[in-house]
Order: structure tokens, then sequence, then C-alpha cells
């Protein structure tokens, strides 16, 4: 089963300058998608405002009969975009999409905003 990663490409750090070209979210779906390029259970996409702007940048990470998790307040890094691409992986490797805490990158704790649970079947 697919694990989704969704960035969102409008998100706008502090630091972003006015007249720059290229977003923060921008920045950091190009990274997630370069660190997920060689891992076939994690999809990447980009979306327009995941309305968390106070905490950007942020990713959701989400698949089908599985909790999913909004996170945000990353920096567009490259070790930023490998923790998330490792945190989707292993929630693509859970039953559940719930990975014990012990397992998660340290560049993904502390930045969590929301859990939902899956949607029902019916």
């Amino acid at each position: 089963m697919t694990t989704w990663i969704t960035v969102c490409d409008t998100c706008k750090t502090d630091t972003w300058q006015e007249g720059d070209p290229v977003t923060d979210g921008e920045r950091l779906a190009d990274l997630v998608e370069a660190a997920a390029a060689d891992q076939p259970e994690i999809a990447v996409r980009r979306h327009s405002c995941l309305m968390g702007c106070t905490r950007a940048c942020n990713v959701a990470i989400q698949a089908e009969g599985k909790l999913n998790y909004t996170l945000g307040a990353f920096v567009p890094d490259t070790e930023t975009a490998r923790a998330l691409v490792t945190y989707a992986s292993l929630h693509a490797q859970s039953d559940t999409g719930q990975v014990p805490y012990r397992s998660w990158p340290t560049q993904v704790k502390g930045h969590f905003t929301t859990r939902h649970p899956p949607l029902p079947q019916a």
C-alpha cells in the first residue's frame, strides 16, 4: 500500500524573502521528491495551501485505511526531507499507520500538528 507525502507548495517560513520566485514549500517539495525517488512504497504530491501558515512548511502523511498525520514548522533542507521520507516509509510498513515514537527520526519529533483517523469504509 502506498503512503502519500503531501507537501504544501505555497508555504513560506519567516525567513522567506519577498520577491523570491520559489517558496519554501516548493523547496521542501523538491527535496522530498528527490529523497523519495527510490522508495516504491512512497508517493509525493504537491498541494497549494494546507492552511497551516503559522507552522510552515506543512506536510501530510496519508494512506488509505490508516491513521493520517499533519506536520509543520520545518526548515526546507535535505535532512528534513530525508526524515519525512523515513517516517513515511515506517508509516507504510505499519498496518495502522501508527509508528512507535522510538522509531521516529529526530527531525520529525515536535513537528506533529494533527492525527486523523482513517475514513470509514462505508
